[in-house]
């Protein structure tokens, strides 16, 4: 071979979506993108209403939040502002460990271990909520 030879390359036939198959953005890539913005939308009225609640209720003794609490539109948006803010943090930190940890086996265990966490916290998060609005 000279030098002035092109290099041999192989020629595959594929369509776009045969290459694409099998790719990770290809198979859930747009509905994990979705999902982060809707939540990072929804996290927007309802964390001002959360600063609002505090606001309102500064200095306020546990009847006094029991009470607020009770009132079923306060209840739900308590629970819609939980489910949000936990959605969101599951999204992005599996962006971020899938992006920074190298090791398949070692990205898997803390993200399983990052996954629990925020489970156990959102759990603990709606339990509290449910127990003042139902005490």
């Amino acid at each position: 071979m000279s030098s002035k030879d092109p290099a041999p390359s192989i020629h595959i036939r594929r369509s776009p979506l045969g290459r694409a198959r099998g790719l990770g953005a290809a198979k859930t890539g747009s509905h994990h993108w979705w999902v982060q913005r809707l939540s990072a939308v929804a996290l927007l009225p309802l964390v001002l209403y959360f600063i609002v609640s505090v606001l309102m209720l500064k200095g306020a003794g546990h009847a006094a939040m029991a009470a607020y609490m009770a009132e079923p539109w306060n209840t739900v948006l308590f629970i819609a502002l939980i489910a949000a803010l936990f959605s969101h943090l599951d999204q992005g930190m599996q962006v971020v460990l899938e992006d920074y940890i190298r090791t398949d086996s070692t990205r898997l265990t803390v993200l399983m271990l990052v996954k629990a966490a925020i489970a156990l916290l959102a759990l603990a998060s709606l339990i509290s909520v449910l127990k003042l609005a139902f005490s």
